[in-house]
């Protein structure tokens, strides 16, 4: 793999919650360059802080001390308006619980990355039908989360993560919900976006799942233990 600019630099990330004068340290010291186009995979038993480490990566929390980077900015001097700015433009999640708008049909939750972006009429109906058919989600798409099993709400889940081409993917856990085969063919089109230029970040109990990566990232009690 040729050596591709670095899009994510995290420099001694700590993140702690206080409760009185205690401290509870979820990260620690973490410092990790992420190329891309890599794809990585971050493994470590429950606890270990890997879900805080993606949402601080992914802009939807914010580290208690240390130096994050990405594209070139500047993020730990950002205000929130900016960083939410970035996440929209740029980055696509893949939530372990879905995190799907319940009073939305499968259709519009797909389309509401599209209508951050100014996508026209046109394109948003195009890219969502497309997303439901490479997903066979076509015959669910007037119905409402809580009317899908789980798997097919993470299915969607992915769809929604990718409908716009981010630049970056972060996926936590992004199989946990699914039977093998769908898992399989959500890791086989992973590894072919990623093919295609998109810098993936996962999340993963699975050794499978974690070998579809170029490296794996351990963290056990918030350190980074490679």
């Amino acid at each position: 793999m040729k050596r591709e600019h670095i899009m994510i630099s995290l420099r001694d990330i700590t993140k702690w919650f206080s409760s009185g004068s205690n401290r509870t340290f979820v990260l620690r010291d973490v410092t990790l360059d992420v190329r891309e186009k890599e794809f990585v995979s971050v493994m470590g038993p429950s606890g270990a802080g890997k879900s805080t480490l993606l949402y601080i990566i992914g802009m939807l929390d914010t580290a208690c001390e240390g130096l994050y980077r990405f594209l070139d900015q500047d993020v730990h001097l950002l205000n929130e308006k900016r960083r939410a700015e970035l996440y929209k433009d740029h980055i696509g999640f893949v939530f372990q619980s879905y995190h799907l708008i319940d009073d939305l049909t499968v259709y519009e939750n797909l389309e509401i990355p599209l209508l951050y972006k100014k996508f026209s009429v046109a394109q948003r109906k195009s890219l969502v039908c497309d997303m439901l058919d490479r997903f066979k989600m076509a015959a669910k798409k007037d119905l409402f989360p809580n009317q899908l099993s789980g798997g097919q709400q993470q299915l969607v889940g992915v769809a929604r993560a990718i409908i716009s081409s981010p630049k970056l993917l972060l996926a936590d856990e992004p199989t946990g919900n699914l039977h093998s085969t769908q898992g399989e063919e959500i890791m086989q089109l992973l590894t072919q976006l990623n093919r295609e230029g998109m810098t993936i970040i996962q999340v993963t109990h699975s050794d499978k799942n974690a070998s579809y990566g170029h490296r794996i990232v351990h963290l056990e009690d918030g350190w980074i233990k490679n």
